[in-house]
């Protein structure tokens, strides 16, 4: 195993096709979407990269984020689905926790059963759970309240009162928190961002709320050289949701979701999801009001006593 502080650009193309396939088979991410951009864009400098190899092919990787003082390192691993039940995994977390130390954070995406048995063979306990819900646009969405001013964002012009709603609203968020132009930049400069699907809500021209949507899927490829292109079906995502603190209660969460829900259906897509924390029950509660069900769980763990 190797551990860098940088992907040369070889390292890094191998890495992100591990990804991609370990993302097909499984059906998610193995990594969150933060750290797939920074991968995307030439790596967070803060990021450490643990590369497990077998000849000229990476077969597996640890993203290992060694920043966070307060809450102790966190990291993310994936092996690539061929080489998988060869205890390859184990071995990769058992170097992630030797560089880490005991105070080891480890995400899971997906919440799979081997993910399970490895975190609690290596001593970890669950600590956080992020739901991943779903819903049929074939059903009917509800009605807007016409009262709300609901608008798209404007790029050039909206950027720091947005960046700085953004912030208030997620102000202990763990990944939500203190976001940089730079970090909407990167997310603007994607290829999924519409900003017609960026709506924002407004009182007396202030910007009081925003749904940021997003589109999964839908584009014509092949998985290889031999294969005729094919796509798959779409599904769009409300990718971020907040309001003000100081106007909750007042109907601007579900007004502005169901602006967004409508939006994704306006492109033709029947299927939405989103992701929300487990303990925020006034958002899960607005959501299960909007149609969603729980469809699946992201977990993270943590070295038990630490």
């Amino acid at each position: 195993m190797k551990l860098l502080e940088h992907l040369g650009t070889t390292t890094q193309e191998k890495v992100l096709a591990l990804i991609a396939d370990a993302t097909k088979q499984d059906g998610a991410p193995p990594v969150a979407e933060h750290v797939l951009l920074h991968l995307r864009y030439g790596g967070d400098k803060a990021a450490r990269h643990l590369i497990m190899e077998s000849g000229e092919e990476v077969i597996g990787y640890a993203h290992i984020d060694l920043t966070d003082e307060i809450e102790g390192p966190s990291a993310e691993l994936v092996i690539h689905p061929k080489h998988r039940n060869q205890k390859l995994g184990s071995q990769l977390l058992a170097e992630v926790t030797k560089i880490a130390g005991d105070r080891l954070r480890l995400w899971s995406h997906g919440d799979s059963i081997n993910a399970q048995k490895m975190a609690e063979n290596r001593g970890f306990k669950r600590v956080r759970t992020i739901i991943q819900m779903r819903r049929s646009l074939n059903d009917p969405i509800a009605d807007i309240n016409n009262s709300i001013e609901i608008r798209n964002f404007l790029n050039g012009i909206d950027n720091d009162e947005w960046i700085a709603l953004n912030n208030r609203i997620f102000n202990d968020h763990p990944e939500q928190s203190s976001w940089s132009n730079r970090d909407l930049d990167i997310r603007i400069r994607e290829d999924w961002f519409d900003d017609k699907g960026f709506l924002v809500a407004t009182e007396n021209g202030k910007m009081v709320a925003f749904c940021w949507t997003k589109i999964h899927g839908g584009h014509s490829h092949k998985h290889a050289n031999h294969e005729e292109t094919h796509a798959h079906d779409p599904i769009g995502e409300i990718y971020i949701m907040g309001v003000d603190p100081d106007y909750s209660g007042r109907g601007f969460g579900s007004a502005i979701t169901i602006a967004g829900l409508q939006h994704i259906r306006y492109q033709g897509i029947f299927s939405a999801m989103l992701y929300v924390e487990s303990q925020n029950e006034s958002a899960l509660k607005l959501y299960r009001k909007l149609g969603f069900t729980e469809w699946g769980r992201d977990v993270l763990y943590k070295i038990s006593g630490s």
